[in-house]
């Protein structure tokens, strides 16, 4: 990418998209475009086109995203699939129509079936029924990668889709209804410790084995497929490390300094059994991850008593 030309990054202020703003102005890029809800609602297709037409932007980023955790998920389903259908909807024509030089779609690990073969490949999208507790997420997630797939077909636009393993990170949501389990573990172990709580209970069985990416170390993969990636469907970007949430638990515990017991509630979901992507189509382009769980652990747990005040509830 022309370091002197205009990046848009729709959703720079939440997590990805904070750590990719982060990561372009280190890169020395000088003209990155962001928008917050308030200035462009991105469900409005009108706004959007206007938007694109005033600023034209080269390259874009789709970041932006109703995102959250299995309660959330299941709770609100129909705005999972409304929002994040027509906001990428939106964004990814309004950029065919502008005819930007490179748009990169960012999706899920959950567009993936339920029981994929793991480790999971690019080429499992598809191939069987989604875990239900976020069905209606990866749903508009799996149109949007269609959507820059046929892009490319009939149009000719640069279109690319990179799908993530679960994010963490400074920005992250720590709302106890809304968020994923990371800072939501984070959260219940810090004030279980404040209130000197000889438990905590926490959901399913903690059997389930996850992936997580520190947001950073996604920031550098965004910015290496913009400069070196330019292929149909997707690619995924994981760590190629897996945990159960039981010892996710044990290590965020270790880390808040919390030594009470861990009680699972196993009539609440697990989501989806295992999910740990095949990642060697980015590491052959020469991308690793640099941040350990552990350590990465420990920053955000930083961030968030840094944070806590301002942090939704």
């Amino acid at each position: 990418m022309d370091l002197q030309e205009k990046i848009y990054i729709a959703g720079h202020r939440g997590m990805v998209g904070s750590a990719i703003v982060r990561a372009l102005k280190k890169a020395g890029h000088t003209q990155i475009i962001g928008r917050t809800s308030e200035e462009l609602d991105l469900r409005d297709g009108a706004a959007v086109r206007e938007f694109f037409a005033q600023e034209k932007p080269v390259y874009v980023i789709m970041a932006a995203a109703r995102v959250g955790g299995i309660h959330y998920n299941s709770t609100a389903p129909y705005d999972f699939i409304y929002d994040n259908l027509i906001m990428s909807t939106n964004v990814i024509d309004a950029a065919r129509q502008s005819k930007v030089k490179k748009l990169l779609f960012l999706g899920s690990s959950c567009i993936y079936p339920k029981l994929a073969p793991q480790p999971i490949k690019e080429s499992s999208l598809l191939t069987g029924p989604l875990e239900v507790t976020n069905e209606a997420y990866a749903l508009a997630k799996i149109a949007g990668i269609k959507l820059c797939t046929f892009a490319r077909q009939q149009y000719g636009c640069d279109f690319i889709s990179a799908m993530p393993c679960n994010l963490y990170g400074p920005g992250d949501n720590f709302s106890l209804e809304n968020s994923h389990v990371l800072p939501a573990i984070i959260r219940k172990m810090n004030e279980a410790k404040l209130k000197g709580d000889i438990a905590v209970k926490l959901w399913g069985t903690g059997l389930p084995l996850r992936e997580f990416l520190h947001v950073d170390d996604l920031a550098q993969a965004c910015l290496l497929l913009m400069d070196k990636y330019s292929e149909p469907g997707t690619i995924n970007l994981g760590s190629g490390q897996e945990i159960t949430i039981q010892a996710l638990a044990e290590t965020i515990a270790m880390v808040v300094g919390y030594h009470g017991k861990l009680e699972f509630d196993k009539s609440k979901p697990d989501g989806t059994p295992r999910k740990i992507m095949d990642s060697s189509r980015i590491q052959a382009l020469g991308w690793t991850p640099k941040t350990s769980l552990k350590q990465g652990i420990q920053e955000v747990y930083q961030w968030y008593l840094w944070n806590e005040s301002t942090l939704r509830k």
